[in-house]
């Protein structure tokens, strides 16, 4: 008799997401290797730093879900943050400089970081006072992937003349999801432990598939022809296009699937959704990322004939 189908093997098989509650101490890095350990595969990654003293959502991917980690980082970031302004702030000035900072604002990253020091713009999607004593308060903020909290209390405080610092950070959300539907490190452990006594539904609720992150995202189903091009690296012609679901502008990031909900790709489109339909030749969508492995898509695209001049093929998408 063969042994039963292990449910969560298959799920990390076809990719998963970890919705992990970091702790304050450990690195993003540390972390994910822990993650990684308990479940026992051989690799795990993460999207979304969060610094050493800084607690809350971490999303670690497993298996084909590592790459759609980039996917993750366009998520907005929603913060709670605890801000010391090092002078007493009236309820009046601190409601002003919370409003100007609401918006498209520049930010070089600090000293101490992974990145080029260059100045950029990032919006601050919302900046609202959740609670406000003194010198102190508590502040409520969705902002861009990418966005230095810690930079935004010290420009905070500049801007109000007074001097502020970020005593405590913790992230409570990743676009749509929030720290409820997240784990800590001791309950993975007895979930996996769950696992190995029988019972892997536990961990299986936690092992989030790939489908929950590309499903955020305007879709174009694709036709079978073109499903196999874009998986062989090309991008989306006009005629490829079997559905648009969602709307979307010139730039945006979609989800490339088959007809039964495969994810061959996610790619920037080049129009917006009532247009891509319309469009009489060349690519509506390009810069494609593949997710799937080309050898499960046959080539159906019309090849040249030999001696023909040009010498790429032609996807009959």
């Amino acid at each position: 008799m063969s042994a039963a189908p292990d449910p969560v093997a298959a799920r990390i098989d076809d990719g998963a997401f970890l919705l992990i509650d970091k702790p304050r101490g450990p690195s993003s890095h540390q972390v994910t290797a822990w993650a990684r350990d308990l479940l026992g595969v051989p690799v795990a990654g993460h999207a979304g730093t969060l610094d050493p003293n800084v607690s809350g959502l971490l999303w670690v991917g497993v298996g084909p879900a590592l790459k759609l980690l980039p996917l993750v980082l366009e998520f907005p970031k929603r913060y709670v943050g605890a801000v010391t302004f090092h002078a007493k702030v009236g309820a009046r000035d601190l409601d002003r400089v919370l409003k100007e900072f609401t918006g498209p604002i520049y930010q070089t990253p600090p000293v101490r970081s992974a990145v080029k020091r260059e100045r950029r713009v990032r919006t601050i999607h919302r900046l609202t006072l959740v609670e406000h004593d003194g010198p102190r308060a508590i502040v409520d903020v969705v902002a861009d992937s990418g966005t230095y909290v810690r930079t935004l209390a010290v420009d905070l405080g500049e801007a109000l003349g007074l001097g502020a610092h970020l005593e405590e950070l913790r992230r409570i959300a990743t676009g749509p999801f929030d720290e409820a539907a997240s784990v800590s490190l001791t309950r993975l452990a007895d979930l996996v432990e769950a696992r190995r006594a029988g019972d892997p539904a536990p961990l299986l609720a936690a092992l989030h598939p790939i489908r929950e992150v590309w499903q955020e995202f305007p879709t174009i189903v694709l036709r079978e022809a073109a499903a196999s091009a874009v998986a062989h690296g090309a991008g989306l012609a006009r005629g490829g296009i079997q559905k648009v679901t969602g709307s979307f502008g010139p730039g945006a990031r979609v989800a490339l699937v088959t007809a039964a909900g495969t994810l061959v790709a996610t790619g920037v489109a080049r129009y917006d959704a009532g247009e891509v339909e319309k469009v009489p030749h060349g690519w509506v969508v390009d810069e494609t990322r593949v997710f799937v492995d080309p050898a499960r898509f046959p080539a159906l695209w019309q090849r040249p004939k030999r001696g023909a001049a040009g010498g790429a093929a032609a996807p009959a998408s």
